[in-house]
């Protein structure tokens, strides 16, 4: 067990964890740890203990559930963290064995959302997972019952509506569906708009903490929040930026991945995601001074898979490259930046034009009566903002791709 010194914080935590035989139970733990420091708790210790398979009634055997109870009493310790999802029966069984409040990694994660969803959007996808996720384990007394009082696992719009009962819940649930297929349709409409105006969207993703919305900033002074933190931004931001060759593309900022990132809130956060998903281009950011890069941009290439991201170009940016180790990257077929100090960003706007898809250009098209079929093309592949009849033929003012622009640059206005 790992010990640390503790503060006069409110949240005193063990973090637990079970060791699989899996290769990245370290890395894990020690990202557990950044959860719960980004939650605002103390962590008073670690302990993992090696097991084949988990302990259906606590998950961890009894004698490493002993040792986290003296722990626990000897550190005043408030709260427990387990890096998996508990069943209710193990939560329940861990929390009587310790008389400590339990909860598990996706909880935790929930509860740092809940913190920092700022939109409506945010604060009703947040409240959604909350209440999917606790429905199942609303049964129990005492401690288990007690998270509703407050504390880390405990905050959110969704907390005072666990005290009703599972058919006001499932209501609850019913409603808030019914206002993000609102948001939905909204946010659809929206990526409508952009393709009719020709708005090429390039969709910044990656782990969390990569820099995603320094990237931003740096590029389009945003403004949006930038820190040092796990899911310091939950909304997503759009904000256009021109490339040197002149044409403007709009970037758009998104919620960062995580391993194991819970299914309840890819489910919750559909509608944000789908902005990656309708992107005409894809920047998978990630930090290259971190250790674990390679699994930080495996685990953000199998996401974007399961959100069914498939024949778009994907940039990969390797971001802080300043505090990288140059042997670590070498091989990485990637663009180096670093955010933080505007490095190589000639070379990113050059990758990002390059991936551009099929420029369009916006013209005004003169179609005279003896040929007016012709204007069929425009129909077919572009964009029409206005169109009049006049003494000379059919006159268009439209937005149509570099192809069907050369096809009918006869026509042009002059």
């Amino acid at each position: 067990m790992e010990l640390h010194e503790t503060k006069n914080e409110e949240t005193i935590v063990l973090l637990a964890g079970l060791d699989l035989g899996e290769s990245d139970t370290e890395e894990s733990m020690e990202e557990l740890r950044e959860l719960a420091h980004t939650a605002g708790a103390t962590v008073a210790g670690v302990i993992t203990q090696k097991r084949p398979s988990p302990e259906p009634a606590t998950c961890v055997g009894s004698g490493c559930l002993n040792d986290m109870a003296e722990f626990c009493r000897n550190n005043d310790v408030n709260l427990i963290i387990f890096d998996r999802e508990l069943s209710p029966v193990q939560m329940r069984n861990i929390e009587e064995a310790t008389d400590v409040r339990t909860i598990d990694r996706t909880m935790l994660i929930l509860d740092i959302f809940a913190g920092r969803a700022r939109s409506n959007e945010g604060k009703l996808q947040v409240e959604l997972a909350q209440l999917r996720y606790m429905l199942p384990r609303l049964t129990g007394k005492g401690i288990a019952m007690s998270r509703l009082g407050g504390g880390i696992g405990t905050r959110g719009p969704g907390e005072s509506k666990l005290e009703t009962d599972r058919r006001h819940i499932h209501r609850r649930i019913d409603a808030l569906k019914e206002k993000l297929d609102e948001v939905a349709k909204q946010r659809g409409r929206q990526r409508e708009r952009r393709k009719r105006d020709g708005i090429i969207t390039v969709a910044i993703v990656g782990y969390t903490n990569a820099g995603k919305s320094t990237l931003l900033n740096a590029l389009t002074d945003a403004g949006v929040l930038s820190e040092d933190m796990l899911f310091a931004t939950l909304d997503p931001t759009a904000r256009a930026l021109e490339l040197p060759s002149g044409s403007s593309v709009m970037l758009v900022d998104t919620v960062g991945f995580i391993r194991r990132l819970p299914h309840h809130l890819i489910e919750a956060f559909k509608s944000t995601l789908e902005e990656a998903v309708q992107a005409d281009i894809i920047l998978n950011v990630c930090d290259s001074s971190s250790p674990s890069f390679r699994d930080h941009l495996r685990i953000t290439n199998e996401l974007l898979a399961d959100l069914g991201v498939e024949n778009k170009p994907i940039i990969t940016v390797m971001n802080k490259i300043d505090a990288a180790d140059k042997d670590a990257v070498l091989g990485i077929d990637g663009v180096r930046i670093s955010a933080k100090n505007r490095e190589g960003f000639d070379a990113l706007l050059s990758a990002i034009e390059e991936a551009l898809p099929v420029k369009k250009v916006r013209t005004c098209l003169l179609f005279p009566f003896s040929d007016i079929g012709a204007s069929a093309l425009v129909r077919e592949n572009g964009t029409i903002f206005s169109e009049e009849y006049t003494a000379d033929g059919l006159q268009m003012d439209c937005l149509i791709d570099s192809i069907t622009a050369e096809r009918l640059k006869k026509y042009y206005l002059q």
